[in-house]
């Protein structure tokens, strides 16, 4: 590797370029330079290595002599170095990338991704659980999924679905919740990180978020969802948290009314780039997965 570092390597693939092609014009229009420019690298490559690769004739430039043994050597270089390139770009082609919130993917996406794989078995699927912001056009991954308010500027930003939310508890819980009001007298389970507040879902019921009790607070969404079916609150849950487990019958909804928070669902993609064969794929299965359940839209799983 240290005799590699000797030599330009641009130098070395015109020089390749030219010996396969016959000449310098034929070497500028494969590499998308200039004949002169073609020329400027060998002799660049000639004086690092110290000696004469071409004999220049009028028909052409051929490789001096003694020296075919070197450019048989560098065109099986290119072409190993070319077969690597076209490899990663299938593994591009077969592979896909999907940023998403940790509990969206461990509480929704996780439990739906089985029909995709099944229906295309050829595309991998790689999870990136985190909450941070990404440039999709840094290739770190193919879509993001995110919730927030919109438009995102610099990125394709498709809005899928408004974020719901409404309380669940658990059924013995909720035997005593008649209205609203009685929410005064359960604890209140609170997720301490949530982009949205009981003042949210409160509106028009004669109560408010200040003559709500205290209860456990926990700084994660599955964490308030499970002490909701211990029984411990009332949590406010948002939908795509809380579906499963309402069809389940592992929570209740004891004041069965969705509220939209004014947020929504955005998938997020790379702008002005089109979108592979697995993205088209993903993205068509994503939203009909989402129009199947009625994300958004639906009734109250469950409810009665």
């Amino acid at each position: 590797m240290d005799e590699l570092s000797r030599a330009p390597l641009n130098g070395l693939r015109a020089a390749e370029a030219v010996h396969r092609l016959g000449s310098l014009s034929a070497a500028g229009r494969e590499l998308g330079v200039s004949a002169g420019a073609v020329s400027q690298q060998i002799g660049r490559l000639e004086g690092a290595l110290g000696l004469r690769l071409f004999d220049r004739r009028p028909g052409g430039m051929i490789a001096a002599e003694g020296q075919e043994e070197v450019f048989r050597l560098l065109r099986q270089g290119f072409e190993r170095l070319s077969a690597a390139v076209e490899e990663t770009r299938k593994d591009r082609q077969t592979a896909l990338t999907v940023s998403c919130a940790p509990i969206f993917a461990a509480r929704w996406l996780i439990w739906r991704l089985r029909d995709f794989t099944r229906a295309h078995p050829d595309i991998r699927i790689r999870i990136d659980s985190d909450t941070r912001l990404i440039d999709p056009s840094d290739g770190s991954a193919d879509f993001a999924i995110r919730i927030g308010n919109g438009p995102y500027p610099g990125v394709e930003a498709e809005r899928l679905f408004p974020q719901r939310i409404l309380p669940v508890c658990s059924a013995e819980l909720a035997e005593g919740l008649r209205t609203p009001a009685d929410l005064r007298s359960v604890p209140i389970i609170r997720d301490v990180k949530a982009m949205f507040g009981w003042s949210d879902w409160l509106t028009g019921q004669g109560i408010t978020a200040s003559d709500l009790p205290d209860g456990p607070e926990f700084g994660e969404g599955s964490l308030c969802l499970d002490a909701a079916m211990t029984g411990a609150g009332v949590f406010l849950g948002f939908e795509t948290l809380c579906a499963d487990a309402l069809r389940r019958g592992q929570i209740v909804a004891p004041f069965p009314i969705w509220r939209e928070t004014g947020a929504a669902y955005w998938l997020i993609s790379a702008q002005d780039r089109s979108l592979s064969v697995p993205q088209r794929r993903f993205r068509a299965w994503l939203k009909g997965a989402i129009e199947a359940e009625g994300l958004g839209v639906a009734e109250v799983p469950g409810a009665r």
